[in-house]
């Protein structure tokens, strides 16, 4: 980076002529969420950074702009498979009190992500948890994932609390809210690289991971656009009925509904490799914690 930093003062002292309509590239490009794989943002930077006399070295300077980003905060290859599922037993304080699972499936140009978390039966008699949740995508060519999210739709219920709520990605960077239980609905103006809170994990699979260095994530989620910090804790070895695998532990600062919607942090345990598979969560609730423990499913 200081390099390339260096060759842009060097074309500035090279009497360029910047237009007073671009920002300077180091901030535009981090304001932009290039960090956050927006590649568009960064071919549209790499034409527009310079408008100067001499044309070489400012084709120079654009193509490693690009370069260098696409390689440096770019989703790495995308290598979970569509379809696919995982299974996970819920424990509370040790005992067995759920079940849950995560899927993935494509239906044409469509990806569909579905979670669901149901109570055990012992549990539901005092507490009954049923929980959907379920993320649509359509491909979009210039994103360098699955899809870019078009309707997002979560219904709760755990014990005495009841959510039906749905959000619509549309044209133009707006979103719908709707409140199905409360009859409300609002229209807000987001960014154009943006996630629900499902969608917005399976993005985060895609995204290099290295201890001690956060990633952030831009998502709509109540009524809010969050810019979500992920800090990426350490390296761990965890358990699972079919043996010991490497994990890497990250923890999102930001509560989301839904069996994870607590009052505690809320901690994941990624498998280190380039799958990313989701072995382990963990969440604090008023007595206790709540783990979810991968069990099977196809992946």
């Amino acid at each position: 980076m200081a390099r390339m930093k260096d060759l842009y003062r060097q074309i500035k002292s090279d009497e360029a002529v910047i237009s007073a309509k671009v920002y300077d590239p180091w901030v535009t490009t981090h304001r932009a969420g290039i960090q956050r794989g927006n590649i568009d943002s960064c071919r549209s930077l790499s034409r527009t950074v310079i408008r100067g006399r001499n044309d070489r070295w400012r084709s120079i300077l654009a193509f490693l702009i690009f370069i260098f980003y696409f390689f440096a905060y770019a989703p790495i290859a995308m290598s979970f498979n569509v379809p696919e599922k995982f299974e996970y037993d819920l424990t509370w304080t040790g005992i067995k009190a759920g079940t849950a699972t995560l899927e993935i499936t494509r239906t044409g140009n469509n990806v569909k992500i579905v979670s669901t978390a149901q109570s055990a039966k012992w549990v539901s008699v005092f507490y009954t948890v049923d929980d959907r949740i379920e993320s649509t995508l359509a491909k979009k060519s210039s994103l360098m994932f699955v899809g870019e999210p078009v309707n997002y739709r979560l219904r709760i219920r755990e014990g005495r609390h009841r959510r039906d709520k749905e959000v619509i990605f549309n044209p133009g960077n707006k979103v719908t809210y709707i409140d199905h239980i409360n009859n409300e609905k609002h229209s807000f103006d987001v960014p154009s690289l943006i996630f629900d809170p499902l969608s917005s994990f399976y993005y985060l699979r895609t995204l290099k991971l290295v201890v001690g260095e956060p990633v952030y994530v831009t998502m709509f989620d109540s009524k809010k656009v969050w810019n979500v910090e992920v800090q990426v804790l350490r390296k761990e070895k965890v358990t699972l009925p079919t043996g010991t695998v490497d994990t890497i532990l990250i923890k999102p600062l930001m509560k989301s509904e839904g069996i994870f919607y607590k009052k505690g942090d809320i901690y994941i345990w990624l498998t280190d490799d380039e799958k990313r598979i989701p072995v382990k969560l963990q969440t604090k609730v008023a007595i206790g914690s709540i783990n979810a423990l991968l069990v099977g499913g196809r992946y």
